[in-house]
């Protein structure tokens, strides 16, 4: 996907010139919902700001004349920017992989840790909505831990979950299977059969697969063919999978989505599910060289990535970008448990796609709001004005998926009224029509302690976003040592029985034997948002 590079010029530029455009921003804001969540399937409205179809952001956030006379007799360059837009991410492979790699005596390498794949490792439970579109909760807390006059803010998106008594359409699924000489380590290729074995059992009779298969070269081993009357045939050929050479990825991209459009279905989800270390060494090794190859193909005809990676040593960065290019998303998987937690109880529920070209854009009340600061996401930032312009590509979000978005949050001194209003924008998967939902958050969501008083899953989210953090280098204000947060989660894993939690304060005990006490972090800027 091309999310677009920096945000804030943009942004800048826009609130110098067009003061009028802010302050009638301001009056739209005042008529938006109260603290909490809403949720929508109809198309936007235009009171929000921008048509349903047209380009521009979300409303910009309310600016005082004072402040903008002040700014404008003193010469400064340019308001801060009080808009963030990102494209939305289901990925979970950075905090599997830093499990794994923690799990073999190490710290996972700082440029491998993306906050947003944590923080989306956990349920949530958020409102679900009645139809096809998205939920949107905003709340939060304050963090405390002398970061005075700090919060976290959450903004919750939610799909409808998969059910029976709506069907699913058929899938047509391509596996592109990595049979390098890497691939022989214990966990990697021997998983990877494991893995498609319990999927072939968990698809339905009118469900279609193709088996590709590459090393310095690839090879279609099985083309597009129905599970009904051939599983034996298909699990035979898994069963047959052995290594052999140099892993040339590109080989095996471009022949998988060929055998993917040679087998397209219409009225089916297609799918190309690469399972892979992602070490490549062969051929072309750029993810947005090997993607253009097959680009036309992408588009055209809707064919989504889905990335499964595998092995201690992993090509992270590969696989993350070939994802977000191939307009998918990314897991990880380290053991026949979490195999068939990916393969039986998510993957085949998860075929179908409930949006297209999902982003969100969070308003913040300059008013109220001195600071804020999207927690990862980094790599999925849309600029601002490319929010309402549907060419530009956003995430891929199935049923019953959730998203978090957590924000660093300083409130002006006595602010009191509206924070800010997140809006999520995305495309019909069938129709392509695009729909938006909103929600906001009142300053009075934000009064409660973070720790103890707060709701317990929004503790989880912040401890698993604290620990990334952590790990890659630290610049959050509030930020407690690891020791504190490994015991925090275990008081949560006990409170809300949620083995994932007890693995995650495993995860953090056994970093902070690594790396010891948190690292210092730096004084924040002044003003808007924060780099």
């Amino acid at each position: 996907m091309n999310h677009g590079t920096s945000i804030h010029p943009a942004g800048r530029a826009r609130a110098r010139a067009a003061l009028a455009a802010l302050l009638v921003s301001a009056a739209l804001l005042a008529g938006c919902s109260a603290s909490g969540g809403s949720s929508s399937d109809g198309t936007a409205a235009d009171a929000r700001g921008g048509s349903a179809t047209g380009g521009g952001p979300a409303p910009a956030p309310a600016a005082t004349a004072g402040d903008e006379a002040g700014r404008q007799a003193k010469g400064d360059v340019a308001a801060p920017d009080y808009l963030s837009t990102f494209a939305l991410d289901v990925d979970t492979a950075s905090y599997g992989y830093a499990r794994r790699v923690l799990g073999d005596g190490q710290l996972p390498k700082p440029e491998t840790v993306r906050p947003e794949e944590f923080v989306n490792s956990f349920k949530q439970g958020y409102a679900r909505p009645s139809g096809n579109g998205f939920s949107v909760s905003v709340d939060g807390a304050r963090t405390g831990g002398g970061a005075d006059g700090w919060s976290l803010l959450r903004v919750g998106l939610a799909t409808k979950a998969a059910d029976d008594t709506t069907p699913r359409p058929p899938a047509a699924l391509t596996f592109v299977v990595d049979i390098s000489g890497s691939m022989a380590e214990t966990g990697r290729l021997d998983l990877v059969r494991s893995s498609l074995a319990y999927l072939t059992e968990q698809l339905r009779d009118d469900d279609s697969v193709a088996l590709v298969t590459f090393s310095d070269k690839a090879e279609t081993v099985v083309p597009m063919t129905p599970l009904r009357g051939h599983r034996t045939k298909i699990r035979e050929a898994v069963e047959s999978l052995h290594t052999a050479n140099s892993t040339n990825v590109a080989a095996g991209v471009e022949r998988g989505y060929d055998e993917a459009v040679e087998g397209r279905r219409e009225g089916a989800t297609n799918r190309v599910v690469l399972l892979s270390d992602a070490l490549a060494n062969t051929g072309e090794t750029d993810a947005d060289a090997i993607l253009e190859r097959i680009d036309s193909s992408r588009r055209e005809h809707g064919i989504t990535l889905f990335g499964v990676g595998v092995g201690s040593d992993y090509g992270d960065a590969l696989m993350e970008r070939l994802a977000d290019k191939g307009d998918g998303n990314t897991t990880y998987v380290a053991d026949e448990a979490q195999a068939r937690k990916v393969f039986v109880d998510q993957l085949p529920a998860h075929v179908q796609l409930r949006a297209r070209d999902a982003k969100a854009q969070v308003a913040f009340d300059r008013e109220t709001v001195q600071q804020f600061k999207l927690i990862g996401y980094e790599d999925r930032a849309v600029a601002d004005e490319d929010f309402r312009d549907d060419s530009v590509d956003g995430g891929e979000v199935g049923p019953g998926h959730t998203v978090t978005a957590l924000y660093a949050v300083r409130l002006r001194e006595k602010a009191s009224g509206h924070v800010a209003t997140a809006t999520v924008r995305w495309l019909d998967p069938v129709t392509r029509k695009a729909r938006e939902a909103t929600g906001s958050v009142e300053t009075g969501a934000l009064d409660g302690a973070l720790w103890g008083g707060s709701d317990a899953r929004l503790q989880v989210t912040a401890v698993a976003a604290y620990f990334a953090d952590i790990l890659r280098g630290g610049t959050l204000p509030g930020t407690p040592a690891l020791s504190e947060l490994a015991s925090r989660a275990k008081k949560l894993a006990a409170e809300t029985e949620d083995g994932s939690v007890s693995k995650l304060a495993d995860a953090i005990g056994r970093a902070a034997e690594l790396k010891g006490a948190a690292d210092d972090l730096p004084d924040a800027p002044a003003e808007g948002e924060m780099d």
